[in-house]
């Protein structure tokens, strides 16, 4: 009986050290989550180009941006969905524009245009 309960206490020692290390790895954690966007927010990125193509009926523009810092992107010709088409009254061919977008699933979609 007396080796059963020295067992079971090694045993609690043990799984309390184990507890204990695994809640010190996850120190800091709680300030870390708390920079990432919330569960189902969308990050906005900022961009500036000229538009390359404009494809109205299906929702879509090409353009030659420059570097995206908030992706780490260097410049790059790319198309963008367009999902408020509102926005097209605002596009033409070479114009030169500052633009928002997010990503949406697998596509890149444009929110603003200035």
């Amino acid at each position: 009986m007396k080796k059963i309960a020295i067992a079971s206490l090694v045993f609690v020692a043990a799984s309390v050290v184990f507890a204990q290390s695994k809640m010190d790895e996850m120190k800091g954690m709680g300030m870390d989550m708390a920079k990432k966007p919330a569960a189902g927010a969308q990050t906005t990125h900022e961009a500036n180009g000229t538009i390359k193509k404009i494809d109205a009926q299906k929702g879509w523009v090409t353009i030659a941006h420059g570097p995206v810092n908030s992706l780490s992107w260097p410049p790059m010709t790319m198309s963008f969905k367009i999902k408020d088409k509102s926005l097209l009254a605002k596009l033409a061919l070479d114009k030169k524009v500052d633009f928002g977008f997010v990503k949406e699933g697998d596509d890149y979609v444009m929110t603003t245009v200035k």
